[in-house]
């Protein structure tokens, strides 16, 4: 029957299903208006003719019934060409919807009025932050080498304009082939900045779409606080494109942001110094990985600096920026001063009250566990919906509205035991709960630690160590976190990660053959229980 008939892209439109949320029926890859005539969907006209006239008959009438009338221009509109935009867009078009997706143009900082095909992470996050990460780590390797009979050499002279100019390169490149995939994937790109005008418009730069479903994907910018002298800080998206290298330079903040870029100009030869308003680094991991890996940068000549935060930004001689802190004292200056004090969601001037869209805290849009926001046909993923701010994270839950809108396939992200990593120097891998977090849901744990210094190290002379830790739930067995500290734990973590994620347990672990020798072998030959924690009842009233 041609109800049930499956295509590549899923069922033939002729059939409607149910809504999520009871939000009434919803077409499957209709019909929307191209060019003032209406265009069939990818699916269709592939289907259409590999089938018998009589067939394409019904395929004809089946669409017609969805929406061939072209009051939709799209299907499916996306406003974002970040990781989660993109995703979700060629997967929408591979199902059969037409779909469009609108960004602004390409700039190395973001802005409300510029942007760039492929988002945060390409353009000004992930990956220009790990090339940094990359190229400073060659100074550890110049020192290490003697240990191991290099003969000892001045330390080569680093260029920062070719590393930036070789970054920007890359860059440029990569956002090339985001471009490529939407137009393989004959997804309209419209450059511009996207607004809502009611439920089912968008505009951009004064054109109006009409939009069967509208997702944002807008992710979020830089958050500075407004203190005195807040136009002379930078945030990451400039430290990621600075002219020079600054020899001495304060960042303001506790995340894996501030972490990251404090090892990166360490490591370039930097004077350091963290700033932040907690007791802590790395708010929300597990506290003896933030114990350990503030030890480790602190080695290495990171000054960190709790409960001390900037209250004005003064400007000196030769574009020098002087830091007034809460501890009170004197003026301490730097070439720069560095803000990675959070993101906020890029929702200013996006139009979601026109639709109606809900949003809490700081414009962060709230969204149901479909990723649909209270508005019935408008959804949101990645940063702006504030829930796991990583992007695989975002590439996951766009490519979930999709499956769930036009695949026939209500599916929701899942979130639990999502690994990641923070590229500080050492690396910090984790999947999983903290033992704070495990405790809280569990009540009874193993815990299994272990800190040494790797095998490289005994000869290179270096002092940097590692340190792992195993979380069990007591009662199941389950391994519920792992965490470490340590060259190679991303890496390492990613496989660990799976092994979580289907519900591995102790027993399994220490089952495994290790492989020798590594520091990741440790993981599978911890045998004896660190210690065991118990949740603490709380009396009764």
């Amino acid at each position: 029957m041609l109800g049930t008939t499956k295509t590549r892209a899923g069922c033939l439109p002729a059939r409607m299903t149910k809504s999520l949320g009871g939000h009434g029926p919803r077409p499957q890859g209709s019909l929307a208006q191209k060019g003032g005539q209406a265009r069939p969907s990818l699916s269709l006209q592939r289907l259409a003719r590999s089938l018998s006239a009589a067939s394409r008959r019904a395929v004809a009438m089946a669409a017609e019934a969805n929406g061939s009338d072209g009051t939709f221009d799209y299907d499916f509109f996306c406003i974002g060409a970040g990781s989660g935009g993109v995703r979700g867009s060629r997967f929408a078009a591979s199902y059969g919807a037409k779909t469009a997706v609108c960004e602004l143009p390409f700039a190395t900082k973001a802005s409300l009025t510029t942007g760039g095909v492929g988002g945060t992470c390409v353009l000004r996050g992930c990956v220009p932050k790990k090339l940094l990460v990359y190229g400073s780590e060659y100074a550890k390797e110049f020192e290490d080498c003697n240990g191991f009979g290099w003969e000892k050499f001045d330390r080569p002279q680093h260029s920062w304009e070719s590393l930036i100019e070789s970054k920007n390169n890359e860059i440029n490149r990569l956002t090339g082939i985001y471009k490529r995939i939407l137009a393989n994937n004959e997804v309209d790109l419209i450059e511009g900045r996207g607004k809502i005008l009611d439920k089912n418009t968008v505009e951009v730069d004064g054109k109006a779409y009409r939009c069967r479903y509208i997702m944002i994907a807008t992710g979020g910018l830089p958050f500075v606080p407004n203190i005195p002298g807040k136009d002379l800080v930078i945030t990451s998206d400039d430290a990621l494109d600075l002219p020079t290298m600054p020899k001495k330079i304060a960042i303001v903040g506790a995340g894996f942001i501030a972490v990251e870029f404090a090892g990166i100009f360490n490591s370039f030869g930097s004077d350091v110094k963290l700033f932040f308003r907690g007791d802590k680094i790395l708010r929300g991991f597990d506290e003896e990985v933030r114990d350990f890996l503030t030890e480790q940068i602190e080695e290495k000549g990171i000054k960190v600096t709790p409960k001390t935060v900037p209250v004005e930004v003064i400007e000196g001689e030769d574009g020098k920026k002087g830091v007034v802190t809460s501890a009170g004292g004197d003026v301490e200056w730097f070439d720069e001063v560095m803000y990675a004090t959070g993101r906020a969601p890029n929702v200013e001037d996006l139009g979601l009250e026109n639709a109606g869209v809900e949003t809490v805290g700081n414009g962060v849009i709230k969204v149901d566990d479909y990723s649909r926001t209270n508005v019935d046909t408008i959804f949101a993923v990645g940063d702006v919906t504030d829930r796991i701010n990583l992007t695989p994270v975002a590439l996951m839950e766009g490519m979930a509205v999709a499956k769930t809108l036009f695949n026939d396939t209500p599916t929701k992200p899942d979130h639990e035991f999502v690994a990641s990593a923070v590229f500080s120097q050492p690396p910090v891998g984790t999947v999983g709960y903290t033992e704070d977090e495990a405790l809280e849901k569990f009540g009874k744990l193993k815990i299994f630690t272990s800190s040494f210094r790797p095998l490289k190290n005994t000869i290179s002379g270096s002092t940097e160590r590692s340190f792992m830790k195993i979380i069990v739930d007591s009662a199941s067995d389950r391994v519920v976190g792992v965490h470490m500290v340590g060259e190679d734990s991303a890496e390492i973590m990613q496989g660990i990660a799976i092994a979580v994620k289907m519900g591995a347990t102790k027993a399994d672990f220490d089952a495994t053959v290790g492989i020798h020798p590594t520091a990741a072998e440790e993981f599978v030959t911890m045998r004896d229980v660190t210690r065991e924690a118990v949740k603490e009842l709380t009396p009764a009233a």
